[in-house]
């Protein structure tokens, strides 16, 4: 019996050690896109004007899509896109689906236990959207107190208005759908990126305004899959430099008319 357990516990000490020494030497992702010659980007393929199909082409264009370009261009691979739904993007990512997503993720302390992430390349804030006929002053998120506020379901903005006790958050699949039961009346406000508000409002032909904006600057970075360092790194040496030889800044002002990778103080 003494033989059989000093057996049984060698060969569970080598499936251990081995286990961890296959751990150690598991592919990169960066060999794995190298590899393939492609980097699998994932985005919503419907979220003007960061990533959206061309009515006329039928081919996905938009400032996200640029940017894939210019980091697949500089890692020295080919971008090859996959659109899903944002409720099952990030667990697509888990699941290995796809490599990295650009679809404005939030970098946040709950996100960062599951994903690594890239250093930021969009800064922004949350910003309201009210009917062009309101009165009421809303400067805060915390004013909205007994109201109804629309939102975009799964996002960093359903988070944050439900943290604030008394809101009551009305969530929607997306910005189409909140913005007609703002503008008919039944929510008071609507909350959403700074950057995509003006987009919104101009492309809606609905009777709204901008509102204020508020809260702390939201940094958008590139999720990816946890223990992949020489991936990460590659991946924020190719963001610096299409940051420093102007090609990011030419995108940015190409969709929005300034640099979102600078914070809304500075732009």
């Amino acid at each position: 019996m003494a033989t059989t357990l000093s057996r049984l516990s060698k060969i569970a000490a080598a499936i251990l050690i081995t286990g961890v020494t296959l751990n150690a030497f598991a592919a990169d992702l960066l060999d794995t896109v190298k590899s393939r010659g492609t980097l699998r980007v994932a985005m919503e393929g419907n979220y003007p004007p960061f990533n959206f199909k061309d009515q006329k082409s039928g081919e996905l264009s938009g400032f996200e899509v640029d940017v894939a370009k210019l980091l697949a261009a500089k890692l020295g691979v080919k971008p090859e896109f996959t659109t899903t739904e944002w409720s099952g993007i990030l667990a697509g990512l888990g699941a290995g689906k796809y490599d990295v997503i650009l679809n404005q993720v939030g970098i946040t302390e709950a996100r960062q236990k599951t994903f690594d992430f890239s250093q930021p390349y969009t800064l922004s804030s949350a910003q309201l959207i009210v009917r062009k006929d309101e009165k009421r002053s809303f400067p805060t998120l915390e004013s909205l107190k007994g109201y109804k506020l629309g939102l975009g379901q799964g996002t960093n903005f359903e988070q944050k208005a439900k943290a604030v006790p008394g809101i009551d958050v009305k969530t929607y699949p997306g910005s189409p759908e909140y913005l007609a039961d703002l503008a008919s009346g039944r929510i008071d406000a609507a909350l959403n990126d700074r950057l995509l508000v003006g987009y919104l409002l101009k492309s809606s032909n609905l009777p709204l305004k901008a509102g204020a904006t508020f809260g702390d600057i939201d940094k958008i970075g590139i999720p990816f899959q946890k223990g992949n360092p020489k991936f990460e790194a590659a991946l924020n040496k190719a963001l610096d430099e299409i940051l420093k030889d102007g090609s990011f800044k030419q995108v940015s002002f190409k969709w929005f008319g300034f640099d979102v990778s600078k914070a809304p103080s500075a732009q």
